[in-house]
């Protein structure tokens, strides 16, 4: 997932093709605008473009990953379970996208034992 990092081979469900920006918002299905996202991330992102970073309460765009590095956004907590955003497109990201739900954080806890989490990103 571009999001959240899930690898495929892990996840119950195909990952699915994400508009980065949405049809429902006249994004085009062109390559510049599709990338894979896993079911919870493409869900909860929806029509999403832009959400609210509580930290400096403005509201910015969410994560691009076709403009945007992975790594400069987001780091992993400790223990792997969670995402943390490093900056305001990064918070915003993982609030509007609730990359932290309880099925994502469980998730990941499980998947550690395993020699395919985390994701060498």
């Amino acid at each position: 997932c571009c999001y959240c990092l899930n690898p495929q081979d892990l996840l119950p469900f195909k990952l699915e093709i994400e508009h980065i920006y949405p049809q429902a918002l006249g994004g085009k299905t062109i390559e510049e605008n599709l990338w894979l996202a896993c079911r919870e991330c493409n869900g909860h992102k929806a029509t999403k473009i832009k959400a609210l970073d509580k930290l400096t309460g403005k509201t910015v765009k969410l994560y691009n990953p076709r403009k945007q590095k992975w790594r400069e956004h987001f780091e992993f907590s400790r223990d792997f379970s969670e995402i943390i955003g490093k900056t305001a497109y990064g918070r915003a990201t993982v609030e509007a996208l609730q990359m932290n739900n309880i099925y994502q954080t469980t998730a990941r806890l499980a998947w550690c034992e395993t020699s395919k989490f985390p994701p060498k990103y």
